[in-house]
């Protein structure tokens, strides 16, 4: 058996250890999230987490998908993984490339321009789904990147176009469950605000098919956010979609 002072001097030690510990979890989340704050607010990289593609983050930042696959030599845009760092921008790439070297002499080429990227025309499109378009690409009460569309929970989404599915997922903040669609090297369509998805990721989808049903938008009520981008930028759907 232990004496009383020896009891104490135990309860002391514990409540001591319980303190650091504390101490040591509170100093670990604050450096956490300071490393956190870090990144994002480094405007010209993204570090890539889990569930990414290359077409979410080029979406995330109205960036052209092929533009961020050059500029971090991503060949296809495949190769991305969690924790990995994307430039945004080429500026980054290139003050890399020209920065000095001492291991090479001075009179070393500068480093070529990347080349342009083609225009493709835009493919023949439909209307993703049935219902009144109740804010307009620009208006402050949807994102402004694209425009929406009331209808009923449930009721059918469909492709605007034939193209291959880019993106299906729920990792885009303001869009809900969300699906990409590429149908060029030039032309990108999104539909947000799913309930259900009903195509995957790198499926190939026909014009008229469907592929999500409605969900809730804005203020829970059903709506469909459609987008249509020409290399990453987003642009009016109505000076595609047919006059209705």
């Amino acid at each position: 058996m232990i004496g009383a002072a020896q009891f104490e001097s135990y309860k002391v030690f514990v409540r001591t250890s319980i303190v650091l510990l504390l101490l040591f979890s509170a100093t670990l989340q604050i450096a956490c999230s300071s490393s956190a704050m870090r990144w994002h607010d480094n405007k010209d990289q993204h570090v890539v987490r889990a569930g990414e593609t290359l077409y979410s983050i080029a979406w995330r930042y109205g960036k052209d998908p092929k533009d961020l696959a050059r500029w971090n030599n991503l060949g296809g845009g495949s190769l991305i993984y969690p924790g990995q760092v994307i430039r945004l921008s080429p500026s980054a790439q290139v003050a890399q490339k020209s920065a000095p070297s001492p291991a090479k002499p001075k009179s070393s080429p500068k480093p070529k321009p990347l080349p342009p990227v083609p225009s493709q025309p835009p493919p023949s499109w439909a209307w993703p789904t049935k219902g009144s378009v109740v804010a307009e690409f620009g208006d402050r009460t949807g994102t402004g990147s694209g425009i929406l569309i009331a209808g009923k929970i449930g009721q059918a989404v469909k492709a605007v176009a034939d193209g291959r599915v880019v993106y299906a997922g729920s990792g885009l903040a303001g869009y809900g469950q969300l699906i990409i669609i590429k149908h060029n090297d030039t032309y990108l369509s999104a539909y947000g605000h799913n309930a259900s998805l009903l195509v995957k990721d790198g499926q190939s989808v026909r014009k008229g098919q469907q592929i999500a049903t409605m969900g809730k938008g804005p203020g829970q009520q059903p709506r469909l956010h459609f987008e249509i981008r020409r290399n990453g930028k987003p642009e009016n759907p109505r000076k595609f979609l047919p006059a209705r």
